[in-house]
């Protein structure tokens, strides 16, 4: 299994440009907790996204928390224990602090990013190799300030085929990425029939997955617009993670009962 049990979940950490949604998406002391498998059918492990608050140069910011793990017979073989932080504004969501301590295997990154939008500068702190950097920016989000931006939007004028696309930050430099929209779906999950969105992003193969278009990603079609299934072709075998539990959502989590 490759590097960071977490960078499968990155997929669904990019934007829309349309206009914002007026409703609450999200809150304090939301929680979803993913259950990961390895070629559809070995536990690989799980990972879990939370919210809370915090304050950064004396503003209220949403602080989010993601955590992923292997476990079982995956975990003798790679173990991984990853943590990212991201601080960010509440209403436009730009990232203040972004930080990625992360250890898969024995190969270990604990960086610490600050956002100046001041000077349109980021500065990595890298505690490992004990260096620090600067990179210009500009409109970008990080790995999990993109996903809660992304459910802030208005998704309903999407039109199967439309393509949208963010500037990520990461490990200092900025990604252009591209998300296509494929349509809507009846999913049947563990907790009933959902209506959800289907996604692509437009990745670049290689070292991790199989082909350009190797992923697909499910989103609730409610209100909350919270990932439920996601889905990998891998170099070798395949990575599924799929919802499993979850609490404190802002609005009605919709089960469709036939």
């Amino acid at each position: 299994m490759k590097k960071n049990i977490l960078l499968f979940l990155a997929l669904l950490y990019i934007g829309f440009g349309h206009a914002q949604e007026t409703t609450t998406v999200f809150k304090k002391g939301e929680w979803l907790r993913f259950k990961m498998s390895y070629s559809g059918f070995l536990r690989a492990g799980s990972a879990t996204l939370s919210v809370d608050e915090a304050i950064i140069n004396d503003k209220e910011v949403f602080h989010v928390t993601g955590k992923g793990w292997t476990s079982g017979v995956i975990k003798w073989f790679f173990k991984v224990d990853d943590t990212y932080e991201s601080f960010f504004n509440k209403e436009t969501i730009q990232p203040y602090v972004f930080i990625r301590n992360i250890n898969e295997g024995g190969y270990i990154i604990n960086r610490k990013i600050n956002f100046d939008y001041s000077n349109n500068i980021a500065t990595t702190q890298d505690f490992k190799s004990g260096t620090t950097s600067s990179a210009s920016i500009e409109d970008i989000q990080d790995m999990l300030s993109a996903f809660y931006y992304l459910r802030t939007q208005n998704l309903e004028n999407l039109n199967e085929g439309d393509e949208i696309g963010l500037n990520m930050f990461i490990d200092g430099e900025t990604f252009p990425f591209k998300l296509r929209f494929l349509g809507t779906e009846f999913l049947k999950t563990s907790f009933g029939k959902v209506k959800t969105l289907l996604f692509r992003p437009m990745v670049q193969a290689g070292r991790i997955f199989k082909a350009n278009e190797s992923v697909t990603i499910w989103i609730t079609a409610d209100a909350n617009k919270i990932p439920i299934k996601l889905k990998a072709s891998l170099a070798v075998g395949s990575l599924r993670a799929e919802l499993e539990a979850y609490k404190g959502l802002a609005n009605s989590f919709e089960i469709i009962y036939d």
